[in-house]
């Protein structure tokens, strides 16, 4: 049964609640009764909407991957801003980190289907990495994978340690976020230095 699709004010609540409660509780801890609290239904009518409470999180991780994909896209041949990006979205909305988290910490890869949106990313973004190492725009001795976990890991290494920030005063958090932005982009230009911009002439 796929999640119905449409315009629905009580299925855009459920998802809405269903938000929160996965990034606050993860999927185990994650309870259809305050989801349906939350979003001013019964247990019922999110059931109707939703076989499993397993569905439930896949359609909201899906769309909170999607809405990722969009805020940073990935630039094979300008790594570094790729990672900038992502800090940046994950600085802004730590707890959309948390719950595509949750998803990587209980799911196993047992558990994806073909088109499950996680394992679809991974293909493309690989594709796409492996055409820029083809065009020499990357280096082609890393696995194109290894490339897209190393830059993903280090682009959201703060937002796995908020305990480290939470001492920073406000009024040194603009400061203090820049220059771990900073040290996240030049560590991805390290490992995988941006294609360098083509002179007119060469153009």
């Amino acid at each position: 049964m796929t999640p119905r699709t449409g315009t629905d004010s009580t299925r855009d609540r459920i998802v809405t609640a269903a938000t929160a409660e996965f990034s606050r509780h993860g999927i185990a801890g994650a309870r259809i009764d305050r989801i349906a609290k939350a979003a001013r239904t019964s247990k019922e009518r999110v059931y109707a909407y939703f076989r499993s409470k397993e569905e439930l999180y896949r359609f909201v991780s899906g769309r909170e991957l999607a809405a990722v994909a969009e805020a940073t896209r990935m630039d094979p041949a300008d790594l570094p801003g790729y990672a900038g990006r992502i800090h940046d979205y994950f600085t802004a909305h730590p707890e959309r980190h948390r719950l595509m988290a949750w998803g990587q910490l209980e799911l196993g890869p047992d558990d994806m289907s073909d088109d499950d949106p996680v394992r679809q990313t991974i293909v493309h973004k690989t594709e796409q990495l492996r055409a820029a190492q083809k065009a020499g725009h990357l280096d082609p001795g890393w696995d194109p994978l290894d490339v897209l976990v190393l830059v993903n890991q280090i682009a959201t290494s703060w937002a796995n340690q908020p305990g480290l920030t939470a001492g920073v005063l406000p009024q040194e958090q603009a400061e203090y976020l820049a220059a771990r932005r900073a040290a996240v982009v030049t560590a991805v230009q390290r490992l995988f230095p941006a294609a360098p911009v083509p002179s007119d002439e060469e153009r």
